[in-house]
């Protein structure tokens, strides 16, 4: 296995040659963005996929956290637009049921237990950013901890509430769930949608709340970086043609980030999460293998 590990990586060195040029970069960017974009939004974990491949492949440069971090900002774009409707009712609803102090209001609860799910994940992601360790061994245990956790939610969960029946607690149970993703590997949408699943949410609609509950905070975490980076741009920190990088990385993330969504809304109607439960366990097991057999991760 360590064998074919080092092949694949001559390989796409081979491709992308050896000494990084100008259009190599944009290629890489380019491939940073499908990689980014498909797996946000599936729950095998982007951060896990983007870790192990740019390890793979020896992309030092663009494969830093901070760049891959912020070409999510084409994620964030594919959520809002993908949800925009979704989205301007709950706000329609939320600022009526204001105005009106109707607190059971259907879009208040929603917003509500969105805004308060965030807060976990967001005041936890703020005190352990510098301690949780993103090694591929934790990457491998926690991919193979959530597809059994998934699998067990697919086994357990009734499915038997749909969009119009959320509360606020649910909110706040999923934001909770959410905190695990802080954890390299275990994955955001893998969290929150394991969570709703074990709530008795229907699968589409377990997806596609947590797609709006994480929105918030994959917006904050992308502005952070972004605005990092562009802190380290002013100060000649970065290489020159880093704003183009990073409009390919964000238009590539967007594109498929925005097909990604539409396939697993789509998927989950008439199917079951089953195929990433397999999946998740196979790519933990994989790394562990290649690991015990020698793989500098």
């Amino acid at each position: 296995m360590g064998t074919m590990l080092e092949t694949g990586k001559i390989l796409l060195q081979v491709v992308v040659g050896g000494e990084t040029s100008q259009i190599q970069q944009i290629f890489q960017a380019f491939i940073l963005g499908i990689v980014q974009g498909i797996t946000e939004f599936l729950p095998i974990s982007s951060t896990a996929h983007l870790l192990i491949f740019t390890k793979v492949v020896g992309w030092k440069e663009l494969g830093a956290k901070d760049f891959v971090d912020a070409i999510q900002f084409g994620s964030v774009i594919a959520v809002l637009l993908y949800f925009w409707s979704d989205i301007s009712d709950l706000l329609k609803g939320g600022t009526m049921a204001l105005r009106q102090k109707d607190w059971q209001r259907e879009e208040w609860k929603i917003l509500v237990g969105i805004a308060v799910g965030t807060l976990p994940a967001l005041i936890g992601g703020f005190l352990l950013k510098d301690i949780l360790p993103e090694s591929a061994l934790v990457i491998a245990v926690m991919s193979i901890v959530m597809a059994l956790l998934l699998g067990l939610a697919e086994r357990i969960g009734s499915r038997k509430r749909n969009f119009d029946q959320l509360e606020i607690k649910d909110g706040i149970l999923v934001g909770l769930g959410q905190m695990i993703a802080l954890f390299p590997g275990a994955s955001r949408s893998g969290s929150t949608l394991t969570t709703a699943l074990f709530l008795g949410l229907e699968r589409q609609t377990a997806a596609r709340f947590s797609f709006l509950l994480g929105l918030p905070t994959l917006a904050i975490a992308t502005l952070y970086k972004s605005l990092k980076i562009f802190k380290l741009y002013q100060a000649q920190q970065l290489p020159d043609n880093i704003l183009v990088l990073l409009i390919v990385g964000i238009i590539s993330t967007f594109i498929f980030s925005y097909v990604s969504i539409a396939f697993l809304l789509r998927y989950l109607q008439t199917k079951n999460t089953w195929v990433f439960v397999w999946y998740r366990l196979g790519f933990g097991c994989f790394i562990l293998a290649a690991i015990a057999i020698g793989w500098k991760a």
